[in-house]
This record gives structure tokens, C-alpha cells and sequence, in this order.
């Protein structure tokens, strides 16, 4: 495979007076990282907004614990590169592949309730429990953010659903 250089993004020495070189800023090239607009230009300055690392979520049936209590209410947390190489390692995974969504989210959950969340937690879930908590970990890791985008049917009007948690269908 060829690999292609693209742009730069170290900064050219800047050309000696007297020099035919074209000055990049005559050109409207802008500065990775700055927005351009000289320092008393109005709006420049724009606050990043911060990365978001916990979604808290609430799961549509709940995990019962031996005492018969009901945890729905939960946190994931981003997964890092660390998350998603340990448990190909695992002789759990190796045996049955089905079984590394489990162990995954067992270390992404950081919160369920008052439960600690263990694999065998995970393991116990309702299986629309799990399949919530998949569907969650896809949309936070791969989208960055929880929200679903829909269609009103009846006017096909377009909106956005934010799925982690609150209230399930139905309910306000």
C-alpha cells in the first residue's frame, strides 16, 4: 500500500525579506487549531465543549439481585483501546467469541444501582437489558452520543430521542 503525505501541519519558516516566496497568509491559510479572526475580531473566541466520558442510563427491565431488588438506573463510561484488547486475552472469550460482549461491559458499567458490577452481573441481565446496554455502548463509542434519530410516522416529521435513559415508551 502507497502511502500519500498530505498537508503539513508543521509550519514553514517564514520567507526573507527581499524573498519570492508567497506568504501563506496572503493566501487565507489559516493556523491548525486557531479560528483565523485576528485577536480583536467579535465571537472568536469559542469555548470547546468538554468531552463527555459517563452516560448515565436506565434499563428497560432492570437487574434483580438475590434479594429480589430491582437496579435499573446506571453508568457506562467510554471504553478505552485497553477495554476492547484485554478481553480477546480471556479464556472465556477464546472458547465462546458471544461471550466478549460480556466481559466488555462489565468493564464499562461502572455503576448499576448499588450492585458491583461483575461479568456474572452482566451475565444475569434480561436479555433486553443486554441488548440495551450493547446498543448503548455502540452509540457512546462509535457515535459520542446517545441520541437516536427518528420519523414520525404519521407526518414524517424528523427528531431525536435521547436513549439512555428517563422514561421508557409510553411513559413522561
Amino acid at each position: 500500500m502507497r502511502r500519500v503525505a498530505g498537508p503539513s501541519l508543521v509550519p514553514s519558516p517564514s520567507p526573507s525579506p527581499g524573498s519570492d516566496a508567497p506568504a501563506a497568509a496572503s493566501a487565507g491559510a489559516v493556523a491548525p487549531g486557531s479560528s483565523g479572526a485576528g485577536p480583536g475580531a467579535v465571537g472568536a473566541a469559542v469555548e470547546p465543549t468538554p468531552l463527555r466520558t459517563e452516560f448515565d442510563f436506565v434499563l428497560p427491565r432492570g437487574y434483580v439481585d438475590g434479594d429480589g431488588n430491582v437496579h435499573r438506573a446506571g453508568s457506562m463510561r467510554l471504553a478505552t483501546a485497553r477495554d476492547e484488547l484485554l478481553p480477546l486475552y480471556d479464556g472465556r472469550v477464546k472458547e465462546r467469541p458471544a461471550y466478549l460482549s460480556v466481559v466488555l461491559l462489565a468493564r464499562v458499567v461502572t455503576r448499576l444501582g448499588d450492585v458491583e458490577v461483575t461479568d456474572w452481573v452482566i451475565e444475569n441481565l434480561f436479555a433486553s437489558d443486554l441488548a440495551f446496554l450493547q446498543d448503548l455502548y455502540r452509540r457512546v463509542n462509535q457515535e459520542g452520543h446517545t441520541r437516536a434519530a427518528l420519523t414520525c410516522p404519521a407526518c414524517q416529521h424528523g427528531f431525536a430521542v435521547d436513549v439512555s435513559g428517563g422514561a421508557r415508551l409510553g411513559e413522561s
